[in-house]
């Protein structure tokens, strides 16, 4: 039996993606930039595409910008946020919880000059919009918060963050990651109060090599990829058209049914909460509040790269932390005060609307027995 439960890193296309992506290959093959009927045809596609996902974030079509994916999305956001604002305001107040795409071009805008300031959560585990307003002063340009924290499931309070430091100081830059957040819990630019958003179609049954950033209205990024003009001069490069055809189709699908996925996945959670209740050893290091689509657990001490792969031996693969960081501790689970050996020994469950019942009875069952037997 094969069980995959590690769909924070990656989801398996859906077939509608697969579909667009080969028609985009095969029939619209065309280059978007073409002034011919054939350049024309794959333009339309790429077109298509950038309405579907506007319109899941209510926003305009012209303000979607595709880009290789939310990595450099989260590049363009903060780069280009503060090369545009930032010669006379030079601090940027961030989560400290962020994805490494964020945090090590925080380190790097660092490194030139802009001061960081990182918000911890208080001793509750929580964040607070007032710890972020009291960071903020006249001289920030940009504050970044991610939606969902992709190893423990946090739903962060960007829109409430967002909202309070915007009433003090409506100059702030404000960027949202919602990697883990769209197409799972209802995301719509206005409401969450974000002027740079940052998406990723391979979370979401789409395929891997492409992205987006919404760009409100009236917001300068200076571009970090430049050459052709293509996506308004934002972007430069060839866009392909195949991989964003994909990422229109898999938001068309997924738009419909976003309660009805997470009340699923709420269900499924709270199934798999309570099977882990009777394994000795299992701590739950997520928030019973969090994301449905995520589960943090520690097993019993041991060795989370060792559980890891005799998991797999057994056909069921779960992430030992955030796949970017390829296995290396990320420092987001101490944020969190999972320290020492119970975040030596974290495991990432991360589900889908796919996923099943016998598939998380499998996982325990395997889990427990990793518990019994594995050394170390």
């Amino acid at each position: 039996m094969q069980v995959y439960l590690d769909n924070a890193a990656t989801t398996k296309p859906c077939a509608e993606a697969v579909q667009a992506a080969v028609d985009a290959m095969t029939v619209n093959f065309g280059n978007p930039s073409s002034l011919h009927r054939a350049g024309l045809d794959a333009q339309l596609v790429m077109d298509s595409a950038r309405r579907t996902i506007a319109a899941s974030l209510g926003v305009e079509a012209g303000c979607i910008t595709f880009t290789s994916g939310a990595t450099e999305s989260n590049n363009l956001a903060l780069r280009g946020a503060c090369a545009a604002y930032g010669k006379k305001r030079r601090k940027i107040v961030a989560s400290a919880v962020e994805h490494a795409s964020v945090d090590e071009t925080l380190s790097a805008l660092e490194a030139q000059g802009f001061e960081v300031c990182r918000v911890s959560p208080r001793e509750d585990g929580r964040f607070y919009p007032e710890d972020f307003v009291n960071a903020c002063d006249g001289n920030t340009v940009l504050l970044t918060m991610m939606a969902v924290n992709n190893e423990t499931g946090y739903i962060l309070p960007a829109k409430e963050v967002f909202t309070a430091v915007k009433r003090k100081f409506p100059d702030i830059i404000t960027h949202c990651d919602c990697v883990q957040a769209f197409m799972k819990l209802p995301i719509k630019a206005t409401s969450l109060g974000a002027d740079l958003i940052s998406l990723s179609a391979h979370k979401i049954h789409g395929v891997k090599g492409v992205g987006a950033i919404y760009i409100r209205k009236g917001v300068r990024l200076v571009p970090i990829v430049t050459g052709g003009k293509q996506e308004k001069g934002i972007r430069s490069g060839t866009e392909s058209v195949p991989l964003i055809a994909a990422f229109g189709a898999a938001v068309e699908k997924l738009g419909k049914t976003i309660p009805k996925r997470r009340e699923y996945t709420a269900e499924l959670k709270a199934y798999l909460l309570e099977k882990l209740a009777d394994v000795e050893g299992v701590t739950v290091n997520s928030p019973e509040d969090g994301s449905p689509y995520i589960v943090n657990i520690s097993a019993a001490g041991k060795r989370s790269e060792i559980m890891l792969h005799f998991l797999e031996s057994k056909g069921v693969y779960v992430s030992s932390g955030s796949a970017c960081s390829k296995g290396q501790q990320s420092g987001v689970p101490a944020q969190f005060g999972i320290t020492g050996k119970r975040a030596d020994s974290a495991l990432r469950i991360s589900m889908t609307a796919d996923t099943t019942r016998e598939e998380l009875d499998y996982f325990v069952q395997c889990l427990a027995e990793g518990i019994s037997n594995v050394r170390g």
